[in-house]
């Protein structure tokens, strides 16, 4: 055996099944290790965007790490937006990136470069193996530390001598760490605070989104009086009827401003204090009210949900939230026009339980986003981080991670051309994602923006820099040519048959909606 075989066996036994890749030639012991190895699901990606924002959506819905393959520093860079973003969202990712043997480092061959130099903001944890002895060993110690906290990303830069010379065997998986448990004081501080409080806001994150956490912050905002909320973007929260309602703050700062003009207290479970997402002339960056108080009932690195279930307890909760969202969709007329709440409402109203939805559909999202609070249960998933070109890769990876439910991915059509390639791996494996492109043929959020920071209105050669025309893109046909079959809706009665075919059928379809 040697060491690629004793790492892939390694992962296996540590409960990674799945390895999201795009190999080179420094990885093509790995690669091979895949066929002698049983177990270990590969599929290919054709740029290492893909890969990453793939094993990103894994790793939030499955809540275990998948492995990356990457090719040498270069093909790391090529993931590094992705990988920023599963960051942000403390995604649990095992990074496998090749590297030249460890003897020919000293040749500066084309393709050396500082590997750990772009792993580093980026990763939780980071190693370059030295021997093939302690490879398996390394690849244990790195399934353990992308469990660590919420999760994070770990590296294991593989040189390629340490792959193909001969190893000991694979090395015994390592206990998943174990969360810290709620600091009894913490919680005693945010039970009397939110007692005391006359506007107070409990503000989420994490596996406070979703399951036990979920219903944990229903009861204490039942029992306090508190508002639920949480940021603009959130990893995973649990959408639709019969769920707990948590209010997501506006994306801009003076919108977020107004919501939280009053409050006194912040009660934090998971979450950082809201922050505008870019500093403006004039605008406030620091968005808490003065005079608010903030109390941090669990951090990040804290078991949020243990948390929440003993300030739940501490403020005398409840067994279970009474106040649910209730059902209530209405599939909108064939004379509406075809826009983004059109099709919002029509989505929510066909959309299947047990649903996730890959959103990065930017200025188009308000509609929907507001129209499934109240459709079928469902799961949904942000842009994480502010990096554009995650929507797409995200829901390949969640749809591998969830191959017996339906995923949608919404996305716009600037932010799609990013990682377009998600689609052929879609086509290959299968994989049940209608993907909803709405087509402004324009960077639209970007026109927002210009005006908000204050440059004026744009001219000629600024706006070629905003525009998606000349020529326009076809998405029928860059669909097709990926492999997934794809339609146009030019009006609502278009838009309505093709989803709803989408939703009896499985298997990638795309639709792009011509607004």
């Amino acid at each position: 055996m040697n060491g690629a075989e004793s790492l892939v066996a390694t992962l296996v036994e540590s409960g990674i099944d799945t390895c999201f890749s795009n190999p080179g030639t420094s990885e093509m012991h790995f690669v091979a290790a895949t066929d002698k190895i049983e177990g270990m699901q590969p599929i290919l990606c054709l740029f290492e965007g893909v890969v990453t924002g793939a094993a990103d959506g894994y790793g939030r819905m499955k809540g275990t790490p998948a492995a990356t393959l990457l090719h040498l520093g270069p093909g790391l860079a090529n993931g590094l937006a992705n990988l920023h973003n599963a960051r942000r969202a403390s995604t649990p990712i095992v990074n496998i990136v090749g590297d030249h043997a460890t003897y020919h480092g000293q040749y500066d061959a084309p393709l050396t470069s500082d590997i750990i130099g772009f792993a580093k903001p980026v990763s939780g944890w980071i190693h370059s193996s030295v021997s093939a002895k302690t490879v398996a060993a390394d690849g244990a110690r790195a399934v353990a530390a992308s469990m660590e906290g919420q999760g994070q990303i770990a590296t294991l830069i593989l040189p390629a001598d340490t792959a193909w010379n001969e190893a000991q065997g694979p090395a015994r998986p390592l206990p998943r760490p174990v969360l810290p448990a709620a600091d009894p004081r913490d919680i005693d501080l945010a039970a009397k605070a939110l007692k005391a409080a006359e506007n107070p806001i409990l503000y989420i994150s994490g596996d406070g989104l979703y399951g036990e956490g979920l219903e944990h912050a229903g009861r204490i905002a039942e029992a306090t009086g508190a508002r639920l909320m949480c940021p603009t973007s959130t990893p995973r929260r649990e959408r639709g009827a019969g769920r707990v309602h948590v209010q997501p703050l506006p994306y801009f700062g003076e919108l977020i401003e107004k919501k939280l003009v009053g409050v006194d207290t912040l009660v934090v479970a998971g979450a950082k204090p809201p922050v505008s997402f870019f500093a403006y002339p004039g605008k406030a960056s620091w968005l808490t009210p003065e005079g608010c108080e903030i109390i941090y009932a669990a951090h990040s690195h804290d078991n949020i949900t243990a948390s929440l279930a003993a300030l739940a307890e501490a403020v005398g909760a409840a067994k279970s939230p009474t106040r649910r969202n209730e059902k209530k969709t209405e599939m909108p007329s064939n004379a509406d026009a075809l826009d983004q709440f059109s099709v919002g409402k029509a989505i929510a109203h066909l959309l299947p339980e047990g649903a996730i939805i890959s959103d990065e559909a930017n200025t188009s999202a308000a509609g929907p986003h507001r129209a499934c609070s109240t459709a079928a249960p469902h799961d949904w998933l942000s842009l994480m981080g502010g990096s554009i070109g995650q929507g797409l890769p995200l829901a390949t990876g969640a749809a591998v991670a969830c191959p017996d439910r339906k995923t949608i991915c919404l996305h716009g059509d600037g932010g799609a051309m990013y990682t377009v390639q998600s689609l052929w791996t879609q086509a290959r494996e299968k994989l049940d994602v209608t993907t909803i492109i709405f087509s402004n043929k324009s960077y639209a959020i970007l026109n927002v923006e210009f005006e908000r920071v204050g440059v004026g209105a744009p001219g000629e050669r600024a706006l070629s820099q905003l525009d998606l025309t000349n020529p326009e893109l076809d998405w029928v046909k860059i669909s097709e040519g990926m492999g997934v079959p794809a339609s146009r809706a030019e009006t609502l009665k278009d838009f309505k048959a093709q989803f709803e075919h989408s939703m009896h059928n499985s298997g990638p379809h795309l639709i792009e909606v011509v607004l």
